[in-house]
């Protein structure tokens, strides 16, 4: 018995001679939250819906608690879908949009009205259940859909940047409550989004993908701390991504040349392979690692160079700055204490072994 809730094996979507999916393996733990995160046209989108049932596989296999359901239906696949535009049924009111999936199961009258008041007082909207979806917000018509998507009990439920439609707070509040939901239910969530924000904050596992293909999957804080590609540096987060030469190697820690700053000693573990000198290397340094006047880092493995500040983007407790350090354009992110430094200023730049990190090939 497996303990993935879902699994894709080896799978391709075509479109003619266009690969939207490149040979996928993927599983998905039970009660996990993992989200597919990328930009848009990366096939994020496109697993989604093979998973569901809305879209055809051209090659492999996909499994749903280890039920091979390629040739399965939609409505026979057992899941929970919420949709970037909701879906609502206009003329019905929140109480029938709720039990809808219930009808088509067949579900007994008691009952049915049972899970739908369970659904609706899960997502806090009990008071609702006679209003049109005209009469309600933005933010409650995603929460009545989301009640619409689990009072059916789904296997898995599958969310299509549900909360894409929502301003910038009521998303930040959603996304708390879309992870406690799925807490307290425990059920197995596959979340789809371009925002690397929602991703780190609600996920167990995040899938990064570009262009079709997979480039990593981990922990936030593995995808995150750990970049697996050039791309998953770049996309994630503000980062410098630098070139350089490995000039010697000392166990866990290596000391580069690069491009423009010079000698810089950088961690050699989570490489996942042997660094050799003479090497030619791309490091990725975040943003908020690098740290200016102010910032006194102790340990022997901090490297320093010189940097003027060309351009301050204030953000109100942290600033960042464009720097302009050997000839290269480097970005730093830094908590303000008092007030942010200014353009023109010239500035000591520091950074720790742990946080120069060496990509893999």
């Amino acid at each position: 018995m497996t303990d993935h809730a879902v699994e894709l094996k080896s799978v391709v979507k075509r479109y003619g001679d266009f690969t939207a999916v490149h040979d996928t393996n993927l599983g998905i733990p039970e009660g996990s939250f993992l989200t597919l995160l990328g930009p848009s046209g990366c096939g994020k989108t496109t697993t989604l819906r093979m998973i569901a049932g809305l879209t055809g596989i051209t090659e492999g296999d996909i499994l749903i608690k280890g039920r091979r359901v390629n040739d399965l239906p939609i409505h026979k696949r057992n899941l929970g879908i919420v949709f970037q535009n909701y879906a609502l049924f206009p003329h019905r009111t929140v109480q029938q949009n709720v039990a809808f999936g219930l009808k088509y199961r067949n579900t007994p009258k008691d009952e049915a009205e049972r899970r739908v008041r369970e659904a609706l007082e899960l997502v806090q909207l009990p008071q609702m259940a006679d209003r049109m979806p005209s009469q309600l917000s933005g933010g409650q018509q995603q929460r009545i859909a989301l009640a619409r998507a689990i009072v059916i009990q789904p296997d898995v439920l599958l969310l299509d940047e549900p909360l894409s439609a929502l301003d910038a707070n009521l998303r930040e509040d959603m996304r708390i409550e879309l992870k406690r939901i799925q807490h307290t239910l425990g059920i197995t969530t596959v979340f789809v989004t371009h925002d690397q924000s929602e991703a780190l904050a609600m996920s167990d596992r995040i899938v990064v993908m570009s262009a079709g293909h997979v480039e990593q999957v981990g922990s936030p804080e593995e995808v995150y701390n750990r970049p697996a590609s050039e791309f998953v540096a770049g996309f994630l987060g503000n980062s410098n991504i630098l070139s350089g030469k490995v000039m010697d190697i000392a166990g866990p820690v290596a000391k580069l040349e690069l491009d423009g700053l010079g000698p810089v000693l950088a961690a050699t573990d989570g490489v996942g392979r042997t660094l050799s000198t003479g090497e030619t290397v791309k490091v990725s340094i975040r943003a908020e690692k690098l740290m200016l006047d102010g910032a006194d880092p102790a340990g022997d493995d901090i490297s320093t160079f010189p940097g003027t500040v060309t351009t301050v983007d204030y953000q109100g407790q942290v600033a960042r700055y464009f720097l302009e350090s050997g000839g290269l354009t480097l970005q730093a992110i830094n908590t303000i204490d008092e007030r942010p430094l200014q353009e023109g200023t010239e500035t000591a730049i520091r950074i720790r072994a742990r946080d120069c990190v060496v990509l893999p090939h």
